[in-house]
Formats: C-alpha cells, sequence, structure tokens
C-alpha cells in the first residue's frame, strides 16, 4: 500500500495533495498495490470528499484540531503507519511537511529522503530522483521500496483528477494531550505580501534585461493589458525594484500559472526550477543562445522594449 498525506490550511486542501495523490497512483501502479490517502484535522468530511480521486481506494481521516500541529500530526500518522503498514509514504515537500517528515520516519524506522522530483520502481527498489547544488546535479537516491518515507516537491506532479470511488474510513487516534506542545493562535501575512504569485493564472516576469527601475512601467502596462501579475528573478527583486514576495525561484516561489511570460530573463537554473511547471511559457529575449529558451512553448529573439509594447498594443 501507499498511503498519501494530505494538507490543508485555513479550511482549504492545499493543491500539493491532490499532486501527492498523482504521484502515489503512479507508485501503486509500479509496485501493484493500492493508494490511500490521510488527511489530519480540519473539516476532514469536506477533505476527504476532495480526496476521493480517480484511482484513491481509501481515505482515512483523523478528526483532531483545524490545522496543523506537528505533535497531533506526528502522533496520529505514527498510528496510522503502525496500523496500515504501508509500503511507502508520501507527504508533501512543504514547511509542514519537513516538520512533521523527518519526525514521523523516526518514530516508525522509515528511511527518509526529501524533495523528490521523480519515482521510479526496479525490482525491489525505489529510486527516488532529487536536485542539488542549486538545481545544478540531479542525483538518484535507490531504497527498498517496502519501507520508505518521501516527502514529494510541489508542482512536480500533476493533480490528480476525476471522481473516485475511495471508502471513507474515519481513524481514532489516541492523541497524547500532554505531548502537544504547541497551539495555532493565527495568521500573519508575511511583510510585503500584497499579491500572492503562487496563485496567479497569468504571470508577466521580468529579469536583468529591463536595466533600470523606471523600465518596469512598460512591464506593468503590459500586465494591466493581459489583467496578469508581475513577478520577477532574483536579480529585480535584490536591486529592490520590486518586493521579495513577487520573485520567483529556488530562493523565491514555485509557480504553476497557465501562462508564464519571461522578459529579459536568461533562464538560469534557481530561476527555473521555480517557473517550469507552467502550462505555457513564453521568453522573450535579445540572445538567442539564452537557456530560457530551451524550456519555452514559444520564444520571442527582440528587444524587449520593442517587443514588450507592440504585444501590449496588440492586446
Amino acid at each position: 500500500m501507499i498511503l498519501a498525506v494530505a494538507e490543508h490550511r485555513r479550511d482549504e486542501l492545499r493543491d500539493v495533495s491532490l499532486e501527492v495523490l498523482f504521484a502515489g497512483r503512479e507508485l501503486a501502479d509500479a509496485l501493484g498495490t493500492d493508494l490511500h490517502a490521510t488527511v489530519v484535522g480540519g473539516d476532514v468530511d469536506a477533505f476527504a470528499d476532495e480526496l476521493n480521486r480517480e484511482g484513491v481506494d481509501a481515505v482515512h481521516t483523523v478528526d483532531h484540531g483545524e490545522e496543523f500541529n506537528h505533535d497531533v500530526s506526528v502522533q496520529a500518522l505514527e498510528q496510522l503507519v503502525d496500523d496500515l503498514t504501508p509500503e511507502v509514504v508520501l507527504t508533501p515537500h512543504t514547511v509542514n511537511g519537513l516538520d512533521s517528515a523527518p519526525a514521523l520516519a523516526s518514530r516508525v524506522d522509515y528511511p527518509l529522503v526529501t524533495d523528490a522530483v521523480a519515482l521510479a520502481v526496479e525490482d525491489d527498489t525505489l529510486a527516488v530522483d532529487r536536485e542539488m547544488y542549486g538545481s545544478k546535479v540531479e542525483t538518484t537516491l535507490e531504497l527498498p521500496a517496502e519501507r520508505a518515507l518521501v516527502t514529494v516537491r510541489p508542482s512536480e506532479w500533476p493533480q490528480a483528477e476525476g471522481v473516485g470511488d475511495a471508502e471513507i474510513q474515519p481513524f481514532d487516534a489516541t492523541i497524547d494531550e500532554s505531548a502537544v506542545r504547541s497551539t495555532v493562535t493565527g495568521f500573519e501575512e508575511v511583510a510585503g505580501g500584497d499579491v500572492d504569485i503562487s496563485e496567479a493564472d497569468v504571470l508577466v516576469s521580468v529579469g536583468r534585461g529591463i536595466g533600470e527601475e523606471e523600465n518596469l512601467d512598460i512591464i506593468h502596462t503590459l500586465a494591466e493589458a493581459l489583467d496578469a501579475t508581475v513577478s520577477a528573478s532574483r536579480p529585480v527583486v535584490d536591486n529592490g525594484w520590486l518586493p521579495k514576495n513577487r520573485q520567483v525561484g529556488q530562493s523565491g516561489k514555485v509557480v504553476t500559472p497557465d501562462v508564464y511570460i519571461a522578459i529579459g530573463i536568461s533562464g538560469a537554473v534557481q530561476h527555473v526550477a521555480g517557473m517550469k511547471g507552467a502550462e505555457t511559457i513564453i521568453a522573450i529575449n535579445n540572445d538567442p543562445s539564452a537557456p530560457i529558451f530551451d524550456i519555452a512553448d514559444y520564444g520571442i529573439v527582440g528587444d524587449l522594449f520593442d517587443v514588450v509594447p507592440a504585444l501590449t498594443e496588440q492586446f
């Protein structure tokens, strides 16, 4: 059995939960086994309905608390793993996932691999691909396919779709309240969080090719014409021309918009790591050998100061 751990925040199931289901279904098929999902806390009945996707055989709910809590989650998942004895546990590679996964792995004695970008099975071996050194190197770690805990990088897999016929099974975990040492008292947005670029459908992203802060006006004008959100590569943010919450990349945010327009962005691996999951990538750069063209669906080789105003006029 493969056990996929779902994640929620502020009464909403996070998209990465459905991506973990997709990865779990692929892995379950490769191993010839079932896929089970679990969710701890919140509106577990509503979350179970959302997790009941095609290919999911059962959903286990733990009705305890409203938001993620390390101590509650680890206790509940430890008991569930002991009860189900899954071969592989998959959990999102997120703040919450990285909070609970190491403790859970230690308690259930499962080898832990984090930040997986691909999974494969050969005989009795689970091969987990992960990136290192700023995504410059991809490594493959091998571990027993019958006992592993893996955190899955968001945006590397599609979301599971379709309505399934999973059996919803409430799980009565025994939570030792004396061991719960923290509580969630509320949420506070990060400073400068005027927008969440990870939720945008269309992103107009600008890089060092813009030259000067004053030149950003043509980027904002294009974004307005497209009803899009402006984002940036790291050099623009480091120069203080746009706030940190607008940064796309390994040290910024991972985004998966329908359309990503990269303007004056060379395509360094650190930036590509944050936007390669976009459905359609359009690149504008005056260097025909810029790496961004290697992943772009459409490319325009030209001076952005000529191309962007022309695009704005057309839109």
